[in-house]
């Protein structure tokens, strides 16, 4: 499996698989008020070109292909840096072997099993800044007793300020939330059966303030925000003490 392969076509493909635990018990949404969006400018990702707040993909993505199994089990992959919203230990992302991972044979998971709650490990890319785009990943929820999920982060400035959409395996529900200086606030949801142990897809379209999200290529969730209207980098998320394994992630400009 190449973990990172980036093209000048425009799309930007990750082939991971991570190993996350995660339960959403939504209280903190509960907790939280609905901060207003920050004032703090988009940050130097803006990107030249037709639309002055999309990076040109045939730029961003001007680099070699990185071939097959480049990636070192147990490290990071290229490309990608870890970080954290909220408190507790630091996440631990890294490149691990999974037989079932449908981009055989690496996948990269996220192994704390810290069970501070409001506790979000990040992988984020380091390469590429999008605002409209279609992005996609595949994700199987393994374990977790306080949470168990996975998520996409899109259009984000720093650790503390995106957009993310997350399937959450032990509440069997999808949901959509913008995250402005760390505190997380739902704008958007659905509920649905989300099963461990096996692989699912989720996938985001973000055209301008509307955000549509996808799950297993179905339409579950319509939403219009204007939080961060400039374009960001791209990554995956996990939740407290989340297990579970990402891959195929896919970017593409729109």
């Amino acid at each position: 499996m190449s973990v990172l392969r980036l093209t000048v076509t425009g799309v930007l493909i990750l082939s991971l698989a991570f190993l996350i635990a995660c339960k959403d018990t939504d209280e903190d949404e509960k907790r939280t008020t609905n901060p207003k969006p920050s004032a703090q400018a988009a940050s130097q990702q803006s990107a030249p070109g037709g639309d002055e707040d999309d990076e040109n993909p045939a730029e961003a993505n001007a680099a070699s292909a990185e071939s097959p199994d480049s990636d070192s089990l147990g490290q990071l992959p290229q490309k990608f840096h870890a970080a954290l919203t909220g408190s507790g230990s630091e996440s631990k992302w890294a490149v691990t072997a999974d037989a079932s991972a449908p981009s055989k044979p690496n996948v990269v998971a996220q192994t704390s099993t810290d069970k501070t709650d409001y506790r979000f490990p990040l992988l984020i890319s380091d390469e590429g800044s999008f605002r409209d785009l279609d992005l996609s990943v595949r994700f199987k929820a393994v374990s977790g007793t306080i949470d168990r999920a996975a998520g996409l982060v899109f259009r984000l400035r720093d650790p503390n300020n995106y957009y993310i959409v997350r399937a959450n395996a032990l509440e069997n529900n999808y949901r959509l939330y913008h995250v402005v200086n760390g505190r997380r606030s739902q704008f958007a949801g659905a509920n649905l059966k989300v099963t461990s142990g096996e692989w699912h897809e989720l996938r985001v379209e973000a055209v301008g303030n509307r955000i549509t999200c996808y799950y297993d290529g179905n339409k579950k969730i319509e939403g219009t925000d204007d939080t961060f209207k400039d374009a960001g980098k791209i990554g995956l998320w996990t939740k407290a003490d989340s297990v579970t394994y990402f891959d195929d992630l896919k970017a593409t400009a729109k």
